[in-house]
């Protein structure tokens, strides 16, 4: 960040390019799709690999895009709250009419990605838009911002599987509902550090509807999406050494819950960060 011209900084917090793990979860559920379309490592070809490119970059734009869009909307509460008083558009350092300027040139560049892939992919991702538009609203009228968040956020399974075969098949789906509890889990895990401020904001979460019983309900959710993604890379192809190797992921989520305190902040925050080797072991998987 510090090497950015000072003008740019205030757009580079604003798309959270500090926080590169936003747009990682975003990317990893797109990356299982395309490898395990292609059929593993042997499959990937120049054509591929330009695929995962793209959906890199992509990534990075739409996730800051969502940023850009949450913080118009939250932009009185985010004012209450200590950990996002400080956002660009919530301090004023970038203002409205420049928060929607911003955003107008993430979404040109998605769209430009969206536009060389597919016909299904193309109707996959205009399909995404409006859930993007209204996901900062669900804190305000549901305790389950978390599953919207994972309904949205884990398209990029089924818009991955489009780019390869330009159809769906039983194999995405079930990459892209395991995303969603996964999505719920780690979710929840970020939530419980703003538990506090947000009762006082009136903001709703997943964190507060567990309560106490977050563990528990965090393991439900997780098995529910160890069980939806094994089940989709086996459909694929099935062998002893991907069975075996399904254990790494599935130590990662037991390593999780056994280390999380959901009463302390910086461990959460250090557990939902810890989700991308989650995923990234699941490439590998789906790559082999």
């Amino acid at each position: 960040m510090r090497f950015l011209p000072e003008k740019l900084r205030p757009y580079a917090l604003l798309m959270r390019l500090d926080r590169p793990i936003g747009w990682w979860l975003l990317l990893l559920p797109g990356w299982w799709s395309i490898a395990l379309a292609s059929g593993g490592i042997s499959g990937m070809d120049a054509h591929k690999w330009v695929l995962m490119t793209l959906f890199l970059i992509g990534a990075v734009a739409m996730r800051g895009a969502g940023c850009v869009v949450n913080d118009l909307w939250d932009r009185h509460i985010d004012k209450l709250v200590e950990r996002t008083r400080g956002r660009p558009l919530a301090s004023g350092m970038v203002s409205v009419k420049q928060g929607f300027a911003f955003l107008g040139g993430l979404l040109f560049v998605g769209a430009c990605i969206l536009l060389s892939l597919s016909e299904k992919a193309i109707i996959l991702g205009f399909a995404v838009l409006p859930l993007i538009a209204l996901y900062p609203y669900m804190k305000r009228i549901t305790y389950w911002p978390q599953l919207f968040l994972g309904i949205t956020f884990n398209f990029s399974a089924l818009i991955g599987w489009a780019a390869v075969h330009n159809e769906i098949s039983a194999a995405p789906v079930l990459l892209y509902l395991g995303g969603i509890f996964w999505t719920i889990g780690y979710d929840t895990i970020y939530a419980h550090q703003d538990k506090e401020d947000d009762v006082m904001a009136g903001v709703k979460s997943t964190a507060l509807k567990f309560g106490r019983n977050s563990k528990r309900l965090v393991f439900c959710v997780y098995l529910m999406a160890i069980v939806l993604i094994s089940v989709a890379i086996m459909s694929v192809k099935m062998n002893p050494t991907i069975l075996a190797l399904l254990m790494l992921p599935i130590f990662h989520m037991a390593w999780q819950l056994r280390s999380w305190n959901m009463d302390d902040q910086e461990n959460s925050l250090r557990i939902f960060k810890s989700n991308r080797y989650f995923g990234l072991l699941l490439v590998i998987i789906c790559l082999l």
